[in-house]
């Protein structure tokens, strides 16, 4: 039987963090890819961050993670949630090909620390995703110059896949493809603030945003592989509800 939209998305409040935190960064960094990249964004009068100027719309846009590229990566939250504690139903996209991972919001921030004014959150991955790891997005101000960067953080491997299928095609094309959606994340969010007509705000139906705002095709798919129980892969499905 076909599953709703909402019940995956319900689905991973029973999920756990896929990955014991101590042995990975910093305690144990041996077979884990490990990511920094940042942006400059632009620059706003020096001091703290402005109301309603870059810095506080960028972190507004990350904080809907409206940054993502829909053509690799689309999500589904519940609204209203805080952000720390929100279970977000990632829907990767390779060709045909639909794969459903959850994640969860675990670490907000924003407070002054050397000089800057760093606005940011973290969420790690569940079980039945295809990696293991933790990404932080984090917008940041540095309060002499002005500069406002937006800056990522991760750390992340490949999950054990029981799906030969799965397991062969991530070990040669998921790597690239995480590189790739960092650095198109970078730009699109460079791309919206300077261009805010280009994208409309997230879609909120039935109590769940999907971001980002605009993408119209949550219906049926093909060919999806669905987020499965711990342990278990799934096989393709004829039909979904995903993204």
């Amino acid at each position: 039987m076909r599953r709703t939209l909402a019940a995956l998305v319900d689905d991973l409040r029973g999920r756990s963090v896929n990955y014991a935190e101590e042995e990975a960064p910093p305690h144990v960094v041996t077979g884990w890819h490990r990511d920094g990249l940042r942006m400059v964004l632009g620059r706003e009068e020096p001091g703290e961050i402005e109301p309603g100027g870059l810095a506080e719309k960028a972190a507004a846009l990350v904080a809907s993670y409206e940054f993502a590229d829909p053509a690799i990566l689309r999500a589904v939250y519940r609204t209203p949630s805080d952000l720390v504690g929100r279970n977000m139903l990632l829907v990767g996209r390779f060709l045909l090909l639909r794969f459903a991972m959850g994640v969860r919001v675990t670490e907000s921030h924003d407070d002054v620390c050397d000089g800057e004014h760093r606005i940011g959150w973290s969420y790690q991955t569940l079980e039945g995703h295809l990696e293991q790891g933790k990404l932080t997005w984090e917008i940041a101000k540095d309060i002499a110059t002005g500069d406002v960067e937006f800056r990522i953080r991760a750390f992340s491997r490949r999950a054990p896949l029981r799906n030969p299928v799965v397991a062969f095609g991530f070990r040669f094309f998921g790597r690239r493809t995480q590189t790739r959606f960092y650095d198109n994340a970078l730009q699109r969010l460079a791309d919206l603030l300077a261009h805010p007509a280009v994208a409309p705000p997230p879609s909120l139906h039935d109590g769940l945003t999907r971001a980002p705002g605009g993408r119209a095709p949550f219906s049926p798919e093909r060919f999806t592989i669905r987020l499965v129980h711990p342990g278990r892969v799934a096989g393709p499905k004829q039909r979904g509800s995903l993204p």
